[in-house]
């Protein structure tokens, strides 16, 4: 049986307040649950893709619970602040083989050897993307969220209406609306 929202934003909130049951309640509930959304971000990635979805989640959990446990003003809210970890996470890894590629951690290979090497595949999608999104979040900072919840948080137009307390002719529209907007400036970047 799946727990519903309220079960689970009760959770986040005791958590919040200290109760150590309510985490340990919550953390399998949560951990399938942003596990689902990784996978259904690396689907849309490269095969090459080096990153595997249990590593994107760790990653972005040990982010999301940090230290201490935050205020989850809902579920929502909690898996919005995990789709945009997710998103840092992997703009981090795509930062780290594209430094790579110019010579970051680099060996020394003879002239022979060096067509035995495959070179990774590019990163420079994601990072034409965040930036994107980064300006989309000075323009339109809900429509960056629409963005965010939908690509990188896997959820439905149904959930991130949920999540963002507007309508699914909202969700619909602002999608639309930053879908065009990021594709114009994606094409313009590229």
């Amino acid at each position: 049986m799946t727990p519903d929202n309220a079960h689970i934003t009760r959770l986040l909130r005791d958590w919040a307040h200290g109760d150590e049951h309510a985490r340990d309640e919550l953390i399998p509930i949560v951990y399938r649950t942003l596990h689902r959304l990784a996978e259904h971000y690396l689907l849309n990635e490269h095969q090459a893709h080096t990153l595997q979805p249990t590593a994107l989640v760790h990653e972005a959990y040990i982010r999301l619970v940090g230290d201490s446990p935050q205020q989850w003003n809902s579920r929502g809210h909690f898996y919005g602040v995990a789709a945009h970890l997710m998103r840092q996470v992997l703009v981090d890894h795509a930062r780290r083989r594209s430094s790579q590629k110019r010579g970051g951690g680099a060996i020394t290979l003879e002239l022979d050897a060096a067509g035995d090497v495959a070179a990774p595949a590019p990163s420079c999608e994601i990072l034409a993307l965040n930036d994107a999104l980064d300006e989309l979040a000075q323009v339109d900072q809900r429509k960056c969220e629409v963005i965010e919840l939908r690509y990188f948080g896997g959820c439905t137009e149904d959930e991130t209406a949920r999540v963002l307390s507007l309508s699914p002719a909202t969700v619909r529209r602002d999608m639309r609306s930053a879908e065009a907007w990021l594709s114009t400036r994606l094409d313009t970047a590229g």
